[in-house]
């Protein structure tokens, strides 16, 4: 069986389990249906038929997001990566990052996490007086792009941010350090803000989408 998806013909896997409900995902170019034994194909057609409109919208954002996962992003640009045990270094030419292998893409993100992180934050530091000592923590994140810790004297940064244009790592930045002067998000700390970072507003839509 297929269906038609934004003039693409997607096979239909039906996977059968002792289902109550029938269940739809887009994986693969694919669409996999779960559903009981009981359930004719003319029946899984039709319930397709009746939920095109979602399901389009379903593939469009599985193949959005797989185009994304096939790139890899470095300060906003995008790059294809070419693995190659040949190479001792990594190397960055046009479009294209030359690597040995994964574990050395890997170390690479995380090395310039720390150099990068720290020249933006030394730079933003100029534009405070008066902030205590405070350490730099790099991490994944899934829910926040800095976290300010006062209790420990941290600020933690998202490993992801190295992937965003630099800009964008300098509104992070700054966000976190105006969280030294307003632990929460007044009136007063947005003002802060704009003062050293004055299209915050924008970085953040970014940000969010």
């Amino acid at each position: 069986m297929q269906v038609c998806i934004n003039n693409k013909d997607l096979d239909i896997v039906v996977e059968y389990k002792n289902n109550k409900n029938l269940y739809i995902r887009v994986k693969d170019g694919k669409l996999y249906v779960t559903c009981n034994k009981l359930v004719s194909n003319e029946q899984i057609l039709n319930i397709i038929k009746n939920n095109i409109k979602s399901l389009t919208k379903m593939y469009e954002k599985q193949s959005k997001k797989d185009e994304e996962e096939s790139f890899h992003y470095y300060l906003g640009n995008k790059y294809t990566v070419i693995y190659d045990n040949n190479y001792k270094d990594i190397k960055i030419e046009d479009d294209i990052i030359l690597v040995k292998n994964e574990a050395m893409l890997n170390k690479f993100y995380k090395d310039e996490c720390l150099r990068v992180f720290s020249n933006r934050i030394e730079k933003y530091q100029k534009l405070f007086s008066n902030l205590p000592k405070f350490k730099l923590k790099v991490r994944s994140m899934k829910t926040r792009w800095g976290v300010n810790n006062q209790k420990s004297m941290s600020i933690t940064l998202n490993s992801e941010l190295i992937k965003k244009d630099i800009s964008l790592i300098d509104y992070v930045v700054v966000h976190e350090l105006c969280h030294f002067l307003e632990p929460n998000h007044s009136i007063y700390f947005w003002n802060e803000v704009k003062k050293r970072y004055p299209n915050y507003k924008e970085a953040r839509k970014i940000l969010n989408s």
